[in-house]
C-alpha cells in the first residue's frame, strides 16, 4: 500500500520505549509533544502494560500490551517474543491513519513490528539509533560469566558477543531508507555501514525546568551527582575506586548523590562510604537535585548521547564524562566539563574542580550557555527534514520503477509487432 501524500508527512512512530524511565522513552515522548504542538499528524505505537488508544489533536497514541513471554531488557522494560500477535490490528490502524512512512527506534519487539508493517504496506522506513545494543550485549555477558573463567576468556567472549550483536543490528538498520544518529561518530558509522542517507538527531533539554535557580544548598560539602539507570553498562562501579582515591588524598567533605534505580544499587550502597541514594526522581524534584550538585559524573562508555549530561549542564553543573560514547560530544573540555576514563583520572578531575572553585564557577556558566543551544524545536525540525527526504527518495524510486516497467512494456509490444 502506498499512502496518498499530504502537505505534512503522516508518520507512524514505533518507539522501543515510551512509558519507561530512560533516554529513548524521554526522546520519544518529546517527539510526540512536538507533533502535537505543531499540529503534525502522528500515530505513536508502543508497548505498555495495557492495550489502550487515545487521540489528542493531531496525535493518536496506540498502546499495545506486552505479555510475559519474553525477557527483561531493564527493570521496567521487556521484550515480548509474541508481540507479533498485534500485527493484524496494527496494520489496520496504520492503514486507517493513512501513514506516509514508518519511523522505528531500534530492533526490539516494537521496532521489529514496525519494520514488518512497513514491508507489508510498502511504506518507506526511517530508523533512528538510540542505544548501543552491541555494547550492552558485551558488558552484560561479561557480568554473567562465571568468576572461575580466566579473565582473557571473559574478555574474549564479551568482545565476541559485542561484535556479533553489532553485525546483527547493522543488518537490521539496513532496512531503513533513511537513518538518524544521535552523535557524529554514530552518524559516520551508520552512514558507512548502511550506505543510506543519515541525518543527525541529537537531543534537546528543557532549560526552563533544568536551571540553576532551583539550587537550595548552601553548605560547603562538595556534592558529586549521578542520574540514570543503575545498571552494569553504566560503568558505575568505578565510582568506588574514585571515592577511595579521594579519601586517600585526605578529602572528606564530599558526598555522592546517586539518582536512579537498577541492579547495581545494592553493590554501590555496599561499596560507597559517602553516598546518598534517592531512587528515581522526576519533574521539579529531579531539577532541584541537579541544581544542588556541584559536579556531575557520568562514567558510562555505552551511551549514544547522554540526555542526563545535557540536563546537568542546563542546571549549571559541569560534567565529567568518558571519552567513549556520545556524551563526549556534548562536552567542551576545560570549558563546560572534563573528559576522563580511568578512576585515577576521574578522581584527579574531581580534585581539580574541588580545589579551584573559580574554574568550577566559570565552567558552570559555560555549561548552562551551551545547554541552552540544544532545543527540542531545532532537533525535531531536522527530523522532519529527514522524513521529507525519505518520501522524496521513495517517490523517485517509484517513478524509476514505473519508467522501467513502461520501457519493458514498449519493448514487449515492439517484439510482438515484429512477429
Amino acid at each position: 500500500m502506498k499512502a496518498e501524500l499530504h502537505t505534512e508527512p503522516r508518520v507512524a512512530f514505533f518507539p522501543d520505549s515510551f512509558v519507561e524511565v530512560n533516554g529513548v522513552a524521554h526522546t520519544s515522548r518529546q517527539l510526540v509533544a512536538y507533533a502535537r504542538q505543531h499540529d503534525l499528524p502522528l500515530l505513536c505505537v508502543y508497548g505498555a502494560g495495557l492495550t489502550a488508544e487515545a487521540t489528542t489533536g493531531s496525535v493518536r497514541q496506540f498502546a499495545l500490551r506486552r505479555g510475559r513471554c519474553g525477557f527483561a531488557l531493564d527493570a521496567d522494560l521487556r521484550n515480548d517474543l509474541l508481540f507479533w500477535r498485534h500485527a493484524h490490528r496494527v496494520i489496520e490502524t496504520v492503514c486507517e491513519f493513512k501513514a506516509d512512512l514508518i519511523h522505528i527506534t531500534g530492533p526490539n519487539d516494537t521496532g521489529q513490528l514496525g519494520a514488518y508493517v512497513a514491508w507489508r504496506l510498502g511504506l518507506p522506513l526511517v530508523c533512528s539509533w538510540h542505544t548501543n545494543v552491541h555494547d550492552y550485549a558485551g558488558q552484560r555477558l561479561g557480568q554473567q560469566l562465571p568468576g572461575w573463567l580466566p579473565q582473557r576468556w571473559r574478555t574474549g567472549l564479551s568482545h565476541w558477543a559485542e561484535a556479533l550483536a553489532l553485525l546483527a543490528v547493522l543488518r537490521f538498520y539496513q532496512l531503513g531508507r533513511v537513518q538518524l544518529a544521535p552523535c557524529e561518530s554514530l552518524h559516520a558509522m551508520l552512514s558507512q555501514a548502511t550506505r543510506r542517507p543519515t541525518y543527525l538527531m541529537q537531543r534537546g533539554v528543557d532549560a526552563s525546568l533544568f536551571t540553576p535557580h532551583h539550587r537550595l544548598r548552601h553548605d560547603s560539602v562538595f556534592e558529586i551527582g549521578y542520574v540514570g539507570r543503575l545498571t552494569p553498562e553504566k560503568n558505575l562501579r568505578i565510582l568506588a575506586a574514585v571515592e577511595q582515591r579521594l579519601l586517600a588524598a585526605g578529602l572528606t567533605r564530599f558526598r555522592f548523590v546517586i539518582v536512579g534505580a537498577g541492579s547495581e544499587r545494592d553493590w554501590l550502597a555496599a561499596n560507597l562510604k559517602k553516598a546518598t541514594f534517592t531512587g528515581v526522581l522526576r519533574g521539579v524534584t529531579l531539577a532541584r537535585a541537579y541544581a544542588n550538585f556541584d559536579l556531575f559524573v557520568f562514567p558510562s562508555t555505552t551511551d549514544t548521547f547522554g540526555n542526563v549530561v545535557l540536563e546537568a549542564q542546563a542546571s549549571g553543573v559541569p560534567a565529567i564524562v568518558s571519552a567513549h560514547g556520545g556524551p563526549s560530544s556534548i562536552i567542551e573540555p576545560e570549558c563546560t566539563g572534563l573528559i576522563a576514563d580511568e578512576a585515577e583520572a576521574i578522581a584527579g578531575a574531581i580534585m581539580q574542580l574541588m580545589t579551584n572553585r573559580q574554574q568550577l564557577a566559570q565552567m558552570a556558566t559555560a555549561a548552562r550557555e551551551r545547554a541552552q543551544s540544544f532545543t527540542w524545536e531545532a532537533i525535531f525540525a531536522r527530523v522532519y527534514e529527514a522524513y521529507e527526504h525519505c518520501l522524496q527518495l521513495d517517490q523517485a524510486q517509484a517513478a524509476a520503477r514505473a519508467e522501467s516497467a513502461a520501457e519493458r512494456n514498449l519493448k514487449v509490444a515492439a517484439e510482438a509487432a515484429l512477429r
